[in-house]
């Protein structure tokens, strides 16, 4: 113990001594003057030994020690001696029966304080364990509504300011390394003084076993849960000024703390577990798209360029038209991909700057089915308009690139001659665009899939073009980041409808 501590400790119990000691004088000055009062209004003996009974008592329960409470009884016995026996104002005593009186009154009296000692003594233990628990549990709602490391530290500084009343500061370990502080109250210079650090590294290299370790300024203990080290709080006080049961209070927020900690560490590593599962799925449907879906039409592009380069003038103009329309469609197709591809992940890395503006969504649709698969000669494509201007926030580039993509697989997932019709709707606060088909529809169990990335389904018809999931896709993240909405359902009697909403613009 330092010379401090030797100090402190010196002065507090010189305290508590003559706190209890003039307790205990005020006390029997008190009943010794209240029985004076009844010894002269003709009160017998046992109604003034009684009042020395209720004033042991009382004194029990202002002091701290049971010795207080023998020096009371013996002394009570004396006073009763000296003041309400004859002869009075002596020690003497004439009449036999008063020495079994004064043994029997001491035995009462050293009994009565001790009940009243061990009643006062469980009386403070029931209500040290109700403020624990309320103090627990108050730490671990605050600690359930942390979603990081650094507010489960400020919600345990913030606990242990309101415990200890004084200032506090809490060391985060990371890989076995000390990062900087974070405190929480007032913490004088003497707290991140070199002394006080050599403690933190001495608690440290303890671990579990440091409890708490006393320096010149404070106490310092680890924040720990099983092998797992969190960090090391310090608390500005002496530890002689810390009890027992506030010890053990504070020793159970750092446990809570380490336990939210420990489950935060658990969250984060079954959260990257499933991003490297849905990277790995991701790079396996990559590979699946870059060996076959990608090289599928770049060997039909090879093929019938070369075809073209070594046999065009063997081959009449019906099938060369034909060899170009292939060509044609198999470079938009792979054109589309691309686009597709760079805008879901520009949208996913948060790269993708939106330009909003109020732009009219009857002008985006027709610029859309400009530029709409060359299928759409197969299928009635109708464009319900309204006399009314309808007018939405949005990016209107990357609304063509929806609707595009929308149209184009309501072509591929339809037979020829099927119907697809684009119609909008509005309110105060949003714009609601449908396309609509009469096709077979989609099934009740791929709905919840549909707008997953390279989702494509099981079912084709026989004559639809390939797809690798990517245009619905993002479709779903761009109207997202216009804070929109967009879904699917069915279309009385068959087909279905893909529904979204923008916000609604400024004109109507």
């Amino acid at each position: 113990m330092n010379r401090k501590n030797k100090m402190y400790h010196f002065l507090n119990t010189k305290k508590n001594v003559l706190y209890n000691l003039s307790m205990t004088l005020l006390m029997l000055l008190v009943v010794s003057g209240i029985g004076s009062l009844f010894y002269r209004m003709g009160l017998d003996d046992a109604t003034i030994i009684l009042l020395y009974l209720l004033g042991v008592m009382i004194l029990a329960i202002l002091t701290s020690h049971r010795l207080y409470c023998v020096i009371f009884s013996i002394v009570s016995v004396l006073s009763f001696n000296y003041l309400f026996t004859y002869p009075q104002f002596t020690f003497q005593a004439y009449n036999k029966n008063h020495i079994a009186t004064f043994l029997i009154f001491f035995a009462a009296s050293f009994l009565a304080g001790a009940l009243a000692i061990q009643l006062k003594n469980h009386a403070r233990m029931y209500s040290q364990d109700a403020y624990s628990a309320q103090v627990l549990f108050n730490t671990s709602q605050q600690l359930s509504k942390a979603k990081d490391a650094s507010q489960v530290f400020s919600c345990t500084a913030v606990q242990l300011h309101k415990l200890m009343n004084t200032g506090i500061i809490i060391y985060p370990i990371q890989d076995g390394n000390l990062q900087p502080s974070i405190t929480y109250g007032t913490i004088s210079q003497d707290m991140l003084y070199k002394n006080e650090k050599n403690v933190v590294d001495k608690v440290l290299k303890k671990g579990a076993y440091a409890g708490l370790i006393a320096s010149e300024h404070g106490v310092y203990a680890p924040i720990h849960m099983d092998d797992s080290y969190f960090g090391i709080a310090g608390i500005e006080t002496l530890k002689e000024q810390i009890d027992s049961f506030e010890e053990n209070i504070l020793l159970s927020i750092l446990g809570e703390s380490a336990m939210a900690l420990k489950n935060l560490k658990i969250l984060k590593e079954k959260e990257e577990a499933a991003i490297l599962a849905e990277n790995e799925r991701l790079r396996s449907n990559l590979l699946r798209m870059i060996s076959h879906d990608l090289r599928t039409p770049l060997t039909s592009i090879y093929g019938n360029a070369s075809n073209l380069l070594n046999h065009e003038v063997l081959l009449d103009d019906s099938v060369r038209h034909n060899i170009y329309t292939d060509i044609y469609d198999d470079s938009k197709w792979l054109i589309d991909l691309v686009e597709n591809l760079l805008a879901i992940t520009r949208l996913e890395e948060g790269g993708l700057d939106l330009h909003i503006s109020d732009d009219v969504i009857e002008d985006v649709i027709d610029e859309a089915l400009n530029r709409i698969d060359r299928h759409e000669k197969e299928h009635s494509i109708e464009f319900l308009t309204k006399d009314a201007i309808t007018v939405a926030k949005m990016d209107s580039r990357l609304i063509v690139q929806v609707l595009v993509n929308l149209i184009n697989n309501a072509i591929k997932y339809t037979p020829p001659g099927s119907c697809i019709q684009i119609e909008t709707c509005t309110n105060d606060k949003q714009v609601e665009v449908r396309i609509k088909d009469d096709g077979p529809g989609i099934p009740d169990e791929k709905k919840e899939k549909i707008f997953e990335m390279f989702y494509t389904g099981a079912d084709k018809i026989a004559d639809s073009r390939r797809s690798l999931g990517l245009g619905l896709a993002l479709c779903q993240n761009v109207i997202q980041a216009h804070h929109g909405t967009i879904k699917v359902e069915d279309n009385v009697p068959h087909g279905a409808i893909f529904t979204f909403t923008l916000p609604a613009g400024g004109i109507q």
